[in-house]
């Protein structure tokens, strides 16, 4: 560690500075503001946001649970994993969810069936089985614009990432010739993008970070 008890006394003009280093004269500097520098994620912030699926008895702050009894539309469930290169499970990734309701409609205000649409799940030791899957119960979207598919944004946050990654899911049974963003996917990784039916109303879809079969993320 370098030695620091000189530092007060430095001279700017020694180091190449344009202002004195002094302690006493710091408060005669320019503020110089800018942006302030990315960082990872710290190591708690899945239990922060998620804490349910870690065993933490507080309340969560957004649900997994998007498609009350007054919201219309065909009920699904989303479920899946999160893998990192090696194809381990990760426990601690937040998943957040954005897509329309059944009619392709984004929600811009509070409505009265109570659809956000927007969900969050963490992937923590969730029941017996203590398995680190992310589930949603929702409603499957209508296509929000013309020639365009259906599907569902997912924010992915996790560690080691300095920013949140972004992906869609769509649908196997959809049409998807004539979707402006998938025809812009190379062909060779479009199925990254694309659910497994899991049974009636459910839909698997794994998040792979690194490796051969690495999710399509967008730039946004």
């Amino acid at each position: 560690m370098a030695d620091m008890r000189d530092f007060g006394e430095m001279d700017a003009d020694d180091k190449g500075g344009v202002h004195d280093y002094s302690y006493e004269d710091t408060g005669a500097v320019d503020a110089s503001p800018g942006l302030t520098p990315s960082q990872t994620v710290g190591p708690f912030f899945a239990y922060g946001l998620t804490p349910g699926p870690y065993g933490y008895a507080f309340p969560e702050i957004h649900k997994t649970d998007l498609a009350g009894a007054d919201v219309a539309g065909e009920r699904i469930e989303i479920i899946g994993h999160v893998f990192d290169r090696d194809g381990v499970r990760v426990h601690d990734a937040v998943i957040e969810i954005v897509q329309a309701d059944a009619s392709g409609t984004y929600v811009h205000a509070p409505r009265n069936d109570g659809f956000t649409g927007f969900g969050r799940c963490g992937t923590g030791a969730q029941g017996k089985d203590a398995d680190t899957h992310f589930k949603f119960r929702t409603v499957k979207p209508g296509a929000s614009q013309r020639g365009a598919a259906p599907f569902v944004t997912l924010i992915v946050t996790m560690r080691g990432l300095l920013n949140h990654m972004i992906t869609r899911m769509y649908f196997p049974e959809d049409d998807l010739a004539r979707d402006p963003v998938i025809a812009q996917v190379p062909e060779t990784r479009r199925g990254t993008l694309v659910a497994k039916n899991a049974g009636p109303g459910r839909y698997r879809f794994d998040i792979r970070m690194q490796g051969p079969e690495e999710t399509v993320f967008f730039d946004l």
